[in-house]
C-alpha cells in the first residue's frame, strides 16, 4: 500500500497526545461499528459501501463513501464509470494504489495515483467521468482507492464547479507520540498541522498507517463528528478498546480526543493497520438524495434530473467522447 511513505518516521513532527486527565477533556467512546457490504460500481469495479446502514444524521456532512478495491486486475479487466452528472455536493477521490483518470464537462481533469486526491466540487452541476488509463487496462495491476461524498451547505449548492488537484506530497505528514504511525493530513487540521484541501464546511480527512502494536491518540475538534474506516488490518478503537478489522466503519461519540491502536500481529498481505479518519461540523440541514444529486428537497432533485436531460449540466467535450 504505497500512498505516500516515509522511511524514518522519527524525523516527522509528532502529534501531541491529549491530556485526558484535564477537567472537561474526554476521550471519545464508540457509538457503533458496522461492516461495509460489497457491491459493484460504474462499469463493474468492486466496492465496499462504507456508510451502509448508518444514520445520515451521524455522518453529516458526509453522505456516501466507497472503498474501491483493493483488487489485482488481470490484463483487460480494469474498469471505470461512464459519463454521469452530479449536483449539490463534492466528490473526494483518494487513490492509495494504482492510477485513475478523470474529466468533466467544464474542461477539468487529469490523472491521480498513489496518494493523490482529486477534490471535485460539483456545485450547480457538472458531467464527470472516471476511468483507468489505457496502459493499466492493457497491463492490469493493483488498484485501491476511496471516494467520499461531502454535502454542500444550502448556501453553496449552486457554486461554480471546481477542482482541487492535491498531490501526495502536499499532505501534511505527521507521526504519533511513539513514532509508530504515519498520518497524512489531506484536509483540516490535526495537532496544529493543516492539510491542503480547501473545504466549504469545516472538516478533517486523514489517512493513517500504524505499525503493529502502535497507538495513535489524537486531539479532535469537539465541534466535529468523528468517523474511522478500516482500509485494512486489525486493531482496537475508542476508550473501550473495541476490536475492528478491514471494511468496518467506526462512529465515535462526543469528546475532545480519539484513539486507535494496531494489533501486535497483522496478516502478511497487510502488515499495517490502515485507517481513514474523517470529521466534519454537521450542517443539520434537510437532505434529499436521489442518485447523483444531493439537495435539500425532493423537488430540487427532480429539477436536477430535468436539467440533466435538458443538457443544462453541461455536455461531453468532443475530444473526450
Amino acid at each position: 500500500m504505497p500512498a505516500l511513505t516515509v522511511a524514518d518516521l522519527t524525523v516527522l513532527p509528532r502529534i501531541p497526545e491529549p491530556d485526558d486527565a484535564r477537567v472537561g477533556v474526554t476521550e471519545r467512546g464508540v457509538r457503533s461499528v458496522t461492516t461495509a457490504p460489497q457491491g459493484y460500481e460504474g462499469e463493474g469495479f468492486p466496492v465496499r459501501r462504507a456508510f451502509a446502514g448508518v444514520d445520515l444524521a451521524l455522518l453529516d456532512p458526509f453522505v456516501h463513501m466507497d472503498q474501491m478495491g483493493e483488487v489485482e486486475y488481470a490484463p483487460g479487466e480494469p474498469k471505470g464509470t461512464p459519463w454521469h452528472p452530479h449536483r449539490g455536493f463534492e466528490t473526494v477521490t483518494y487513490i492509495v494504489d494504482g492510477t485513475f483518470e478523470h474529466a468533466d464537462s467544464h474542461g477539468g481533469g487529469g490523472s491521480i495515483s498513489n496518494g493523490d486526491t482529486q477534490w471535485m466540487t460539483a456545485g450547480g452541476g457538472v458531467l464527470h467521468i472516471e476511468k483507468p488509463p489505457e496502459a493499466l487496462v492493457v497491463s492490469g495491476g493493483l488498484f485501491h482507492g476511496l471516494q467520499l461524498w461531502v454535502n454542500l451547505p444550502r448556501a453553496q449548492k449552486w457554486v461554480q464547479p471546481r477542482y482541487q488537484d492535491l498531490r501526495a506530497g502536499q499532505a501534511a505528514l505527521l507521526t504519533s507520540a511513539d513514532a509508530g504511525a504515519l498520518v497524512r493530513v489531506i484536509a483540516g487540521e490535526i495537532g496544529g498541522h493543516a492539510g491542503p484541501g480547501s473545504t466549504y464546511t469545516p472538516m478533517t480527512m486523514a489517512h493513517a498507517s500504524l505499525e503493529p502494536g502502535a497507538q495513535l491518540h489524537l486531539p479532535w475538534d469537539p465541534e466535529q463528528n468523528a468517523l474511522l474506516y478500516v482500509l485494512s488490518g486489525d486493531g482496537t478503537v475508542g476508550a473501550e478498546r473495541r476490536p475492528v478489522r478491514t471494511g468496518q466503519l467506526v462512529v465515535f461519540g462526543p469528546g475532545e480526543s480519539l484513539r486507535v491502536a494496531a494489533d501486535p500481529g497483522q496478516d502478511g498481505r497487510h502488515p499495517k493497520l490502515e485507517v481513514v479518519l474523517l470529521g466534519g461540523r454537521p450542517l443539520r440541514e434537510p437532505v434529499a438524495w436521489g442518485g447523483p444529486f444531493v439537495m435539500n428537497t425532493q423537488q430540487e432533485v427532480r429539477e436536477a434530473m430535468v436539467d440533466f436531460h435538458a443538457g443544462r449540466l453541461g455536455s461531453i467535450p468532443a475530444e473526450r467522447v
